[in-house]
């Protein structure tokens, strides 16, 4: 017996619908039941939502679904074999390699390069606040947390490429949306102007890749950071080292996917806050009793947690990787419904992050839901923004501790508030970035008054 179907096309099934809107399609299907079938050109697919299900796909029956999705065919066009794309026992040595540099010792070794661009960024902010100017925090995160995966993990200054590199992620992850989604996809070589378009995306990533290798390969001596690592890598059965290009997949797929999340992540925590003035008040009280004035430090994490709770909540509602697909590579059973060979699965932690039976007032911005007093009986996949299982976010610890540190810092100086009239809603491409930017002005914080 089949799930529930969500209505669709004749030929084209439900790829319409998730072309033109894909939010509001899983959103719909997702009342139709807990596991929702729903067809594609060629392919047959279901969504699952519910966490003891999302815990089947990804961790208890994990080797039996794999990344054969047109998704994950069309993210390797502009990222490889990196270690988001990448499967297997060749994913598997990627990740032992680049996990070292992931360890919490020395992601904390990171918070003062975190910090000191922060600052950078904050006295910029003091001249656009002095002219009233209008500042776009979506632009802004995004150019923040390439200075830092440039400095922290590749030991590269990208400043310079900053406009380059946003301008090429945007048209990568838009291309790739659209071949997802396109009934017809042509190859990247026929010369349709979507086609261009990202061809010369890739062509601007690949300058600035291979351009921080081939610097790395002429440096002498140890920088301590991934690229090192992943430069100096052995196999461990044929003693070979990394080719040239699986170096660009990888370094590739950090540049992207190392900033990109963590600035949606931080644009949506400024946007709920504006939207929710109420949580200033003890979010401003936290930071004046722990730093009274001067800038957080890695050891002050752990007595700010509202700060953390409100980047969290706002993962929550704003997932920056909303989507993730799985290849069913062999029958599997998922909620009592035998799934066959071949079908792809849908995990949505849009959806589920807003399933009433976990989170009470789904749609409400509520960050004390994550303080320690707070619920905490909640199922471990019912709040997923790193995704779970062996596949979890590599750098999840790194991102959370820079997200945090960069909150931090800003809004012990400033209160950046939505211009009014401003359009905001989510754009889903492969992450979920706000659609037409989040401008907004600069409000000075007063001093504290233990400062």
């Amino acid at each position: 017996m089949l799930p529930p179907t969500i209505p669709g096309k004749p030929f084209v099934g439900s790829l319409l619908q998730m072309r033109a809107d894909p939010i509001d399609m899983f959103m719909r299907a997702s009342r139709l039941g807990d596991v929702v079938h729903m067809h594609f050109p060629g392919k047959d697919a279901v969504l699952v939502h519910r966490p003891d299900d999302i815990k089947t796909v990804l961790i208890d029956e994990h080797r039996s679904f794999g990344k054969s999705t047109r998704g994950y065919n069309a993210l390797r066009v502009g990222l490889g074999q990196g270690l988001i794309t990448s499967e297997g026992s060749f994913w598997r040595r990627q990740r032992r390699i680049a996990q070292p540099a992931f360890h919490k010792r020395r992601v904390a070794g990171f918070a003062d390069k975190m910090i000191r661009a922060t600052v950078d960024m904050l006295q910029r902010w003091e001249q656009r606040c002095s002219a009233n100017a209008i500042v776009d925090i979506d632009t802004e995160m995004m150019a923040l947390t390439l200075r830092i995966v440039g400095e922290c993990l590749l030991s590269s200054d990208l400043t310079d490429t900053t406009d380059s590199i946003g301008s090429a992620v945007t048209t990568l992850l838009d291309g790739v949306m659209d071949r997802i989604t396109n009934p017809i996809p042509l190859p990247l070589e026929i010369p349709i102007p979507s086609n261009r378009r990202m061809r010369r995306a890739l062509d601007n990533l690949d300058e600035v890749v291979l351009q921080v290798i081939a610097d790395r390969r002429q440096q002498q001596g140890e920088h301590n950071d991934l690229l090192d690592m992943l430069l100096t890598a052995t196999d461990e059965e044929t003693g070979e080292r990394m080719t040239d290009r699986q170096l660009r997949d990888e370094v590739i797929t950090i540049v992207v996917a190392g900033h990109e999340t963590t600035a949606n992540a931080l644009t949506w925590s400024f946007y709920l806050m504006s939207r929710f003035p109420a949580v200033l008040e003890p979010l401003t009280a936290e930071l004046d009793e722990v730093l009274c004035g001067r800038l957080p430090s890695v050891d002050d994490l752990p007595r700010l947690p509202y700060t953390a709770a409100i980047i969290n909540e706002a993962m929550r509602l704003f997932p920056p990787v909303w989507l993730v697909a799985r290849s069913v590579d062999r029958p599997a059973r998922i909620g009592g419904y035998d799934i066959p060979e071949g079908w792809v699965v849908f995990i949505c932690p849009y959806v589920t992050h807003r399933d009433a039976h976990h989170w009470p007032n789904p749609e409400g911005f509520r960050p004390e839901r994550f303080l320690a007093d707070g619920p905490s009986k909640r199922h471990n996949q019912a709040f997923i923004p790193f995704i779970t299982g062996p596949r979890k976010c590599v750098g999840d610890a790194f991102a959370m501790m820079e997200a945090q540190l960069i909150l931090a810092t800003v809004m012990s100086r400033f209160v950046p508030e939505l211009v009014a009239g401003h359009p905001v809603e989510p754009k889903p491409t492969i992450t979920l970035r706000p659609a037409h930017g989040l401008k907004v002005t600069l409000r000075r914080r007063a001093e504290p008054a233990s400062a």
